[in-house]
């Protein structure tokens, strides 16, 4: 235990240490403790000899707890401070932490102390902040990659999914369907053998469970759309081709009757195929009833009210280079207008457009009555004979002197030439009369169409537009001629898939791996187009191809020749294609273009169109208009 001499005289065990005492005396402290051989023994030491650590307390108040504080000196003294040893070190190496974890509350802090706890929390504010500071970026950055991957995600959704039909509840809701197909082979196949093997009972057996199974399955899907005698059916059939399989199974005819069946099926599978694809092709090309019924009711009012007398246009502003110029080349009434009413309803200074329409002579009548009584306020609507251009003829236009070879008539219209369906789907596409149409070809020519203009915007009549195209006019093209849309996604739609590269005039000039773009909506410098003579390039190529063994019929691979590293790619927003064959595009990309293209077979005024693509387009016809009330045009 420790003690002073007298009883007043006070031991501090606080943070403040024994030098700050008020009176900074020296004072003499006595240790009591018993040794080992349990003697009590006595030691002094002097205050000033004890370290800064030691403070002092004061003994009346807190009596019990120098007790305690003693008594766990003494017991630390015992194994350091033996009989007669006992120096001032021993006591000064005790330490008061006891005490200060017993009564905090009536000791003063050592500064030193102090310091070291702002300090730690000084350190520990830091880290605090510095792991909140990584959390907020961590959090940032899981964001932004989740934000990123979302953009990638493709939410269209693919064919037609309910969570609320039965086949959803379950995996394998066509087991039964299946296995009752998978018995109708069978079937098959063991009555063929049945019937060559004279087991006349067997085979009408299997005939007529295999008629009965049919009739079960009917247009059925799932199992839920069976019939509900399916399941007794498919047991029956069951056992009737156990038997055929203990009196007829041999595993050489039963394999070599299934490769029959198989090759069979190939056959007329390949056969469908190809009959689904003319039949597509004649549906797509086939003009419906009301749509051939608007040119003659337009054509008929052309001439009965002499409408060819009246029209004078401003033919300055037709060669106005400071103008808005498109060239749509088309003889379909309808879509012209459409492209017309929908590039109009979007764009600013009406006044400023001016529409250069091409068309041949058997809808130039119907094309000028209609714009004659249907244009839109303000703007130029031109519209020109083909036939009219006598600049275009054979001795210059190489694809207008092909088209009227013999080799070509051949090809076309020789009685002799095999059918259509026998050539296969693939070619059918290249027989096309619009690849015999000078107005597919025209896009080539547009600078002597047009010699006086600077700029002009191409427009397919497949397309609708969506947004003001004037920002084109202002475009940098940087030199190129062309600028269009690239339609290359990783392997597709590349030079290779248009050309024949295994022949060396193509493989010599150009990279099979060159990124295609389309033809659709394109803007043209007219200027550098005549600077580079586009046009004679064209020719030298289509030359070439007389034969045909560059590249098939159609305008976009000589396009793709001619303007050969002399397209300006634009943003793909500009121009979104695949409507008229691709059910599967984005939404949103449609929604955010400036023009949408029905490229494809099924066009938006055909029956055969994708439905959901059809509102783009039908929004912009004048279901009002008396002309397509009289031939019953409802899009």
């Amino acid at each position: 235990m420790l003690a002073d001499q007298d009883q007043d005289d006070k031991i501090y065990t606080s943070a403040a240490g024994v030098g700050n005492h008020q009176d900074e005396k020296d004072i003499d402290i006595v240790a009591t403790y018993t040794d080992t051989s349990g003697v009590v023994r006595l030691g002094t030491v002097k205050s000033k000899d004890l370290s800064a650590s030691w403070y002092w307390e004061d003994p009346i108040n807190e009596r019990q707890d120098q007790l305690k504080s003693s008594q766990r000196l003494e017991d630390s003294s015992q194994s350091r401070v033996r009989l007669g040893e006992f120096d001032k070190s021993s006591l000064v190496e005790l330490r008061s932490r006891d005490s200060v974890t017993q009564n905090p509350q009536m000791s003063p802090l050592n500064p030193v102390k102090l310091q070291r706890r702002a300090s730690r929390q000084e350190r520990k504010d830091l880290r605090t902040a510095e792991l909140l500071r990584e959390d907020k970026e961590n959090d940032s950055q899981v964001q932004a990659a989740a934000i990123e991957r979302s953009k990638e995600l493709d939410t269209t959704a693919k064919g037609r999914y309910s969570i609320w039909r039965r086949e959803h509840e379950n995996p394998n809701s066509d087991d039964t369907l299946k296995l009752m197909r998978d018995q109708i082979i069978m079937a098959k196949a063991y009555a063929s053998i049945a019937r060559a093997k004279n087991e006349t009972y067997l085979y009408k057996s299997l005939i007529n469970h295999f008629r009965e199974n049919r009739r079960a399955i009917g247009e059925a899907n799932t199992d839920s759309e069976l019939h509900s005698s399916a399941l007794a059916r498919a047991k029956a059939m069951g056992n009737i081709l156990s038997k055929a399989k203990d009196k007829l199974y041999d595993s050489i005819n039963v394999a070599r009757k299934l490769r029959a069946m198989v090759q069979s099926t190939e056959n007329t599978v390949d056969a469908l195929k190809k009959q689904s694809a003319f039949l597509i092709q004649l549906a797509a090309k086939t003009v419906p009833k009301p749509l051939n019924c608007l040119p003659l009711v337009l054509t008929t009012d052309y001439f009965l009210q002499g409408r060819q007398k009246r029209v004078v246009l401003n033919k300055k502003l037709l060669e106005d280079p400071s103008l808005y110029h498109y060239a749509i080349f088309s003889d379909n009434v309808l879509a012209t207008s459409v492209v017309i009413n929908s590039t109009m309803l979007h764009a600013s200074e009406p006044e400023k457009h001016v529409f250069h329409i091409v068309t041949d002579k058997l809808s130039f009548a119907a094309m000028k009555m209609w714009f004659l009584v249907n244009s839109p306020a303000k703007v130029t609507i031109q519209v020109e004979n083909i036939d009219d251009f006598k600049w275009l003829n054979s001795s210059y236009c190489s694809v207008l002197r092909q088209l009227e070879s013999a080799r070509m008539k051949e090809y076309y219209f020789k009685a002799s030439h095999p059918s259509t369906l026998s050539d296969g789907f693939e070619n059918l596409k290249y027989r096309n009369p619009k690849y015999l149409s000078m107005l597919n070809h025209l896009r080539f020519y547009l600078p002597e169409v047009y010699p006086k203009l600077e700029k002009i915007l191409f427009l397919d009549d497949d397309i609708v537009v969506q947004k003001d195209l004037t920002p084109l006019w202002s475009l940098d093209m940087q030199g190129m001629v062309n600028a269009a849309v690239e339609t290359c996604k990783e392997s597709f739609h590349r030079f290779d898939k248009y050309l024949n590269f295994s022949h060396p005039k193509i493989s010599e000039n150009f990279d099979p791996n060159a990124c295609g773009w389309a033809f659709g909506m394109n803007m043209f410098d007219l200027k550098e187009w005549r600077k580079r003579n586009m046009t004679g390039i064209y020719h030298y190529w289509q030359d070439m191809n007389e034969d045909r063994t560059l590249w098939k019929l159609g305008s976009l691979p000589p396009g793709l020749i001619t303007f050969y590293n002399l397209t300006y790619p634009l943003d793909r927003s500009w121009h979104v294609l695949g409507l008229g064959y691709d059910p599967q595009l984005n939404q949103t990309e449609i929604d955010n273009a400036a023009v949408v293209h029905y490229n494809g077979n099924y066009k938006p005024w055909l029956e055969l169109a994708i439905a959901k693509y059809k509102s783009y387009w039908s929004r912009y016809v004048m279901p009002d208009n008396p002309y397509l009330q009289l031939c019953h045009i409802s899009q």
